[in-house]
């Protein structure tokens, strides 16, 4: 079983952009952690109180039926999220705690300036995680962290503000998974319920993963993408 750390800027980005692959992640007995970069308040309908209470809403509903889904937030400043080599760190000492030989983090092509820097912290703390003689700080609700560590994979999720057609490298199926993702989407009230120009996203969600599906002959799939090519040992787990 993997180490699996999903790296998200806001609450709630984890679970639109690949909530079921968490979910199936985690009944398939993998260790995941979702880091949250920040609290993601303040937001015209949601506050600080209300997010945290609605990303352990989000949290349990990914697990709800078997697994375990943990959460961590590294409490950076939402809205002005900056790569900085703090920042770097912050992310490297929960990749050591985590000992994440897995990261998913948001596709680099985005609108969001948090999400633009969140994934290039993410990228840069996978390097500096693996660096000797030198410590990273230790993540909320951690004694210690572990050794250096050098995450295997790195993979992105679409969750982008720009409207643009992903361009996935391999896309999951996740059929028999997507109630949990929307439970969990749906758990984010603030953003979707309360705000009338979001009331449409689970909506556009769905549709997306039904035409991801539709791609590999299932009938819900999320996309992927990633920058080093992902070997196969055989055809067995491939969906003909």
């Amino acid at each position: 079983m993997a180490n699996v750390l999903v790296i998200g800027p806001h609450p709630d980005d984890q679970e639109l952009g690949m909530g079921g692959t968490i979910a199936k992640l985690a009944s398939q007995g993998h260790d995941v952690l979702l880091l949250d970069m920040t609290d993601g308040s303040p937001t015209p309908h949601g506050d600080r109180a209300s997010r945290l209470v609605e990303a352990e809403a989000a949290r349990a509903a990914l697990e709800k039926g078997g697994g375990r889904v943990r959460r961590l937030m590294l409490d950076l400043p939402n809205r002005t999220v900056q790569h900085t080599i703090e920042a770097r760190h912050k992310v490297a000492g929960a990749i050591r705690a985590h000992q994440a030989s897995i990261l998913f983090i948001p596709h680099p092509e985005d609108a969001h300036p948090d999400h633009i820097a969140s994934t290039r912290i993410a990228e840069d703390a996978r390097f500096d995680a693996k660096l000797t003689k030198i410590e990273m700080p230790v993540p909320p609700g951690y004694a210690t962290i572990g050794p250096p560590i050098y995450a295997k994979w790195v993979f992105y999720y679409y969750c982008s503000h720009l409207r643009r057609v992903p361009d996935p490298s391999f896309i999951v199926d996740i059929t028999g998974f997507q109630e949990r993702k929307y439970a969990a989407c749906r758990a984010y009230a603030s953003q979707f319920n309360a705000n009338p120009k979001n009331a449409n996203v689970i909506e556009w969600i769905e549709a997306g993963d039904r035409y991801f599906g539709s791609r590999i002959g299932t009938e819900y799939a999320e996309a992927f993408w990633t920058r080093e090519p992902l070997g196969l040992m055989g055809l067995d787990g491939v969906v003909m």
